[in-house]
């Protein structure tokens, strides 16, 4: 696997509260995460880089001790989020300053031709499968709850006033249940994870052009675009080929 990244401050906020990690090519685990943080003065980028580096150093210590197949993986993942979730909350509580304080998280594991998913929030995993662009995560927001109860449309969500508000983050409660799903991957299939940074400033049809257009610079062009559109947010890009 070959993966790009970015990750931009946005044309508004104070501080990049986003953080990533993706692993290198020759590396044994094929792991991605994303993290958009949330909660005050540094709140959001001590929640989002401690939720980043607690699930992967729990899937990397796990991974070996499991067996590879689709129970125990997607067991894995959760595990890593509903620890990471403890990690967090226990810092908040600790640390005045940072009360409050969450994080959205998403992972990507890719193993064989599968890759699962573990899901808390409203940053987004997406899968091009030639011209076909779909979002395999649900987002956890106030505003998508009226989507799939039908009363909005999809197309009023996207300029909803309360569309940044969570039903769902991780590190807000002592206890998080995130959604984990696994899908199959074609050998030109290409996954993008992003926080909503991205998502808010541009469409998903425009996203898939982007990406289309050149795969391997398309974080960069997500990201000018995005800035481009008023950048009212952290920026991330994550693109695994």
């Amino acid at each position: 696997m070959k993966a790009f990244a970015k990750s931009d401050i946005g044309k508004v906020r104070d501080m990049n509260q986003d953080s990533f990690y993706i692993s290198h090519s020759d590396d044994k685990v094929q792991l991605y995460i994303v993290a958009d943080g949330m909660g005050g003065y540094k709140g959001g980028e001590v929640a989002s880089k401690l939720a980043v580096e607690t699930s992967k150093n729990y899937i990397l210590r796990q991974f070996d001790c499991i067996e590879h197949d689709r129970e125990n993986i997607l067991k894995l993942i959760r595990d890593a989020i509903e620890y990471a979730n403890s990690v967090v909350y226990k810092r908040a509580k600790e640390i005045p300053e940072l009360e409050n304080m969450g994080t959205t998280i998403d992972i990507c594991l890719v193993n064989l031709n599968k890759v699962y998913i573990g899901h808390v929030g409203d940053s987004r995993v997406y899968r091009k499968r030639n011209d076909f662009f779909r979002r395999l995560t649900t987002d956890h927001s106030y505003v998508q709850k009226l989507v799939s109860d039908g009363t909005i449309t999809k197309e009023e969500a996207y300029n909803h006033p309360k569309k940044n508000m969570l039903i769902k983050a991780l590190g807000c409660s002592n206890y998080v249940e995130p959604d984990v799903t696994v899908k199959g991957l074609l050998k030109d299939d290409i996954l993008l994870m992003c926080s909503d940074g991205l998502t808010n400033m541009l469409k998903d049809e425009e996203i898939a052009r982007i990406i289309d257009e050149n795969p391997s610079e398309a974080c960069n062009r997500l990201i000018y675009e995005a800035n481009k559109n008023g950048g009212l947010d952290n920026i991330t890009a994550v693109i695994i080929l």
